[in-house]
């Protein structure tokens, strides 16, 4: 006799079937409705545990949904049907308990959220990104590109954005580093946040923009919606992919112009990564406060990579760090640690002899809250543009 409870592939495939023949969206009822109607006795407590795993199945992220509501959990990755791996902001760690029959079901889960997205995946198109319902970020890559199998890759973007106060209680933000954090923005300084990826930079550029007083207009740019900053007064542009015959794509770069004719207060890419550097330079350069964040290795290689992306656009290395010195104040650089997500340096963004200066001004020194910050080289112009003492500042060695 089968047991109770069970959610095995003859009862998956008959309430899919059951679902799927009828158009409308898979709702908990109508997948309540197609397991009762399989005839199966599974009790109260397994008629929940069906509908929770064939909704994760037709609606969710299959195997991988336990994962995801996961509050602690940012990242997954399926490098092979037993081969998952998660990311609880304290570096990658194998999941127990995540697994899948076969290659073809993790092919099938990726198509699935591909075609969610409004993409396909297919051999014609074996790399697709896409921003999925719920706050999921989903790339995939199919073989002959990926020689091991089909690679899954979901960031998890949470709907509530953290506070200052919990960013410092978990240590991400020492008392030294708030200050001069807040005092970026509500003096409306503009800066970027740089890191390495899974550092937190979307997180701590989410919860900064929730500072911006309610009377001003944020406007965010961004290739995939991540940031989800607590202001009530917020509209978010998200660049669109073109169709197989690449028609209709609407790029950073031509976002950031149409963001202009919006009266933005605080103008924010979400991540600076093309050609649309040269645009959010020219905004911030007639008067425009902004933000964004841009992938570097420490605080003082964003000068290298704002060439690299300047060089993209068309600008020369003196052009760019023109731009760059006279439209940002400061870099914000986050590190990713055994103990978990830290700022580990506050820059200040200068120009000297046609040259884009970043220089350290206030550096993390140990680890966990009660971690301390020394001077460094730029301190002295970043607490003069900002109006700060050194006494006021504790922990400032």
């Amino acid at each position: 006799m089968r047991p109770q409870g069970v959610v095995d592939d003859e009862l998956l495939d008959a309430v899919r079937s059951s679902v799927l023949a009828e158009p409308g969206p898979v709702t908990p009822a109508r997948i309540a409705a197609a397991v009762q109607a399989s005839g199966r006795l599974l009790g109260t407590a397994g008629t929940l545990a069906a509908i929770d795993a064939i909704a994760a199945e037709l609606r969710g992220l299959g195997p991988l949904q336990g994962l995801a509501n996961d509050p602690h959990v940012t990242d997954i990755f399926v490098n092979g049907p037993g081969d998952v791996w998660v990311d609880r902001g304290r570096g990658l760690e194998r999941a127990s308990g995540a697994s899948f029959p076969t290659e073809d079901a993790v092919r099938a889960l990726a198509v699935r959220l591909v075609a969610v997205g409004g993409r396909r995946l297919d051999d014609s198109s074996p790399c697709v990104d896409v921003r999925l319902p719920g706050g999921y970020r989903v790339h995939a890559v199919l073989p002959p590109v990926s020689i091991t199998g089909t690679l899954l890759s979901v960031r998890i973007s949470r709907e509530r954005t953290l506070t200052l106060d919990e960013l410092e209680a978990a240590g991400t933000v020492l008392p030294a580093q708030r200050e001069v954090l807040e005092a970026l923005v509500v003096q409306r300084r503009s800066f970027l946040v740089s890191g390495a990826t899974g550092a937190g930079k979307t997180t701590l550029l989410s919860t900064l923009l929730g500072l911006v007083p309610g009377d001003e207009r944020v406007v965010l740019v961004e290739d995939a919606a991540e940031l989800v900053p607590a202001h009530g007064h917020t509209v978010t542009l998200e660049a669109r992919h073109g169709n197989v015959e690449g028609a209709g794509r609407v790029d950073l770069a031509e976002l950031v112009r149409q963001a202009l004719r919006m009266r933005p207060d605080w103008l924010v890419v979400g991540e600076c990564r093309g050609a649309e550097v040269r645009e959010l330079l020219a905004a911030l350069n007639t008067g425009h406060s902004g933000a964004g964040t841009i992938h570097a290795n420490a605080a003082e290689s964003v000068v290298a990579r704002l060439t690299a992306l300047g060089a993209l656009a068309g600008l020369t290395p003196e052009a760019t760090a023109l731009q760059a010195a006279s439209a940002l104040e400061a870099v914000v650089h986050l590190e990713r640690t055994p103990a978990g997500r830290r700022v580990a340096s506050i820059a200040v963004v200068g120009e000297g002899r046609g040259r884009l200066a970043i220089r350290d001004a206030l550096v993390r020194e140990g680890d966990g809250g009660s971690g301390a910050c020394r001077q460094g080289p730029g301190w002295a112009d970043l607490a003069s543009m900002l109006g700060l003492g050194l006494r006021r500042l504790g922990a400032v060695a």
